[in-house]
């Protein structure tokens, strides 16, 4: 998408891969940092 141009002039299936890959990054992140306070807290 260039500067300037909206995001209502791309693909459905775009912008909803944008939104899954945004999602399933915060859901990773979030994982990674429970399982880093499981390990702390259990050692």
């Amino acid at each position: 998408m260039r500067p300037g141009e909206r995001a209502e002039g791309q693909p459905l299936w775009k912008r909803l891969g944008w939104m899954a890959a945004i999602w399933g990054a915060s859901v990773g992140v979030l994982g990674v940092v429970a399982m880093l306070l499981r390990g702390w807290l259990n050692s």
